[in-house]
């Protein structure tokens, strides 16, 4: 005979008020961001309609149709970002790196708190600093490269007179997502086994080979994410650009000439003022096309931390 103890169903624990408030509050927040995140999309998707179908005789901001207008504001967009990217993730890593394993304990702990604080700066002194300190000292450091490798296709054209370039608004993104994505490698890197970093270190490896075996394997994914976020920052950024960049709104890889492609967000600030009609929907349906950008860059980030997230527990 059975005995009905074996058969029986284990209950489930009688929660607390307090376990229960917290537990609703908790799904309420998560649900809160997928409501949010979902008003958006439907604002911009409905905002967006007529502007698929307007032309120049009912958006003055329309050279022919919308695809014609967006174009060279998606390669602005993705250019500018990529380079700020290159710029900046070879110094986040190597900050990082100098911060969690070569700095001492003082002056690391010094390091992490200026690279804190200059998370905290707003975009306009970035732009402020950019247009006033930045460019004019890389003027003639874009003339000397304009002369001497003006044969490489990027450094080719006639050199802006001002520094105003796209180099110039790339390097300030540079700066400006450099904070985030060191204090996330700098995470990453302080949670790197340590079994492994000294059993590297015992079977005889320098300090560097004991990072590039142990360390840098172990925090590939948080650099993935360091740069993709990173990127995500420098897609959207606004003020600094739009204060920084003499844009023509023409697609060109050149960096170093005064024709230089625009970003969405930099011209939706510069245009949205003055907009008026169908000019509107024009420029929210350019911010919807940075949204979907924005997210498919996190999606891929997330598919490729997803892949490499093989973490080992030994501490």
């Amino acid at each position: 005979m059975t005995s009905t103890a074996n058969t029986a169903k284990p209950s489930k624990p009688i929660l607390s008020l307090g376990d229960r408030v917290f537990s609703r509050s908790a799904v309420f927040a998560g649900s809160m961001i997928l409501v949010t995140l979902a008003a958006v999309a439907i604002f911009l998707i409905v905002q967006s309609l007529p502007a698929f179908v307007a032309t120049n005789e009912t958006a003055s901001l329309l050279p022919g149709n919308f695809w014609e207008y967006v174009w060279p504001l998606i390669f602005g967009t993705v250019w500018a970002a990529i380079l700020a990217l290159i710029i900046s993730l070879p110094l986040a890593i190597g900050i990082a790196l100098f911060i969690s394993h070569y700095a001492p304990r003082k002056v690391s702990a010094v390091l992490g708190y200026i690279v804190d604080l200059l998370a905290a700066v707003p975009s306009v002194v970035f732009g402020l600093w950019g247009i006033g300190v930045l460019a004019p000292a890389a003027q003639p450091v874009f003339a000397w490269l304009n002369e001497y490798l003006g044969w490489f296709p990027l450094f080719g054209g006639v050199v802006s007179g001002t520094g105003r370039t796209i180099l110039t608004a790339a390097i300030v993104l540079g700066v400006m997502v450099l904070p985030i994505m060191t204090a996330i490698c700098r995470e990453v890197f302080l949670q790197a086994p340590v079994l492994h970093e000294e059993a590297a270190l015992a079977l005889g490896a320098t300090r560097w080979e004991m990072i590039r075996m142990a360390v840098l394997p172990f925090g590939r994914p948080g650099m993935v994410s360091a740069a993709m976020l990173g990127l995500g920052r420098a897609l959207g950024e606004t003020m600094a650009v739009a204060m920084v960049l003499s844009a023509t709104g023409i697609v060109s890889f050149r960096v170093l000439t005064q024709e230089n492609p625009s970003t969405i967000a930099a011209n939706i600030a510069l245009k949205f003022p003055e907009a008026y009609g169908e000019n509107i929907n024009v420029l929210i349906a350019t911010g919807l096309i940075l949204f979907i950008v924005t997210f498919l860059v996190n999606a891929l980030a997330r598919w490729i931390v997803s892949r490499r997230a093989a973490f080992s527990g030994a501490n």
